[in-house]
């Protein structure tokens, strides 16, 4: 059973396009902070070299006037929330045509509380919580705690979509599968040759890995 995959954290219309040939399902871009930021006028070239895959912008503190704006402008598909995000904020995007990811970290304190992350939300993206900064955009490379992001997909209804992220390579990928059982896959620096590069040879790979997984029964 294939898992779907987003390769993150792209800068280069180039690495979209080598993407999207091998068979990613999302692709990202930053406008959250870090090595990785685009402008909206380099995502829309990101956006027109990833051939019809879907792209969505990663943001942090950014209003709802400011994310639609962003999106208007790069043409984006869809926008990944890494902010104190809400379900309303999360039902306006969608009103107008996005695809709304929400992100929540673990572990969390009560695991009961990730079903608030699944209102309004096309998917759920398990992330790790980073000590100091709570909402920080991922690409750090720091791993994701397996039997805790486990035990998250398994709090969250069945009808949720869930995402994994964190620390994932090539190397590690097929057995955080196997023991988490994500409907998605996402990855930045774990194929990366250095911060916003990314390696071809590890992209495939990766791609290749989740295409063929076998997530956890």
């Amino acid at each position: 059973m294939a898992v779907d995959a987003k390769i993150c954290g792209l800068t280069r219309p180039a690495d979209a396009a080598l993407a999207a040939a091998h068979g990613a399902s999302r692709l990202g871009v930053i406008f959250a902070g870090g090595p990785r930021q685009r402008t909206p006028v380099q995502a829309r070239e990101i956006v027109a070299a990833a051939d019809g895959v879907p792209v969505l912008g990663v943001f942090g503190t950014q209003s709802v006037e400011e994310i639609l704006a962003v999106a208007g402008a790069a043409r984006l598909s869809g926008a990944q929330l890494h902010g104190p995000s809400s379900a309303e904020v999360a039902r306006r995007l969608r009103a107008e045509g996005l695809e709304v990811w929400r992100v929540a970290r673990v572990p969390q304190g009560q695991l009961a509380m990730l079903v608030t992350f699944a209102e309004e939300a096309d998917l759920v993206l398990l992330e790790p919580r980073l000590q100091g900064e709570p909402h920080a955009s991922g690409g750090r490379g720091v791993a994701i705690a397996l039997p805790a992001a486990r035990e998250a997909r398994q709090q969250l209804p069945s009808t949720v979509r869930v995402g994994l992220a964190g620390g994932l390579t090539p190397d590690t990928l097929a057995a955080a599968i196997r023991l988490v059982g994500p409907d998605l896959v996402d990855v930045s620096s774990g194929v990366e040759g250095a911060p916003g590069i990314k390696d071809p040879a590890r992209l495939i790979r990766f791609l290749e890995i989740a295409r063929d997984a076998h997530p956890a029964a």
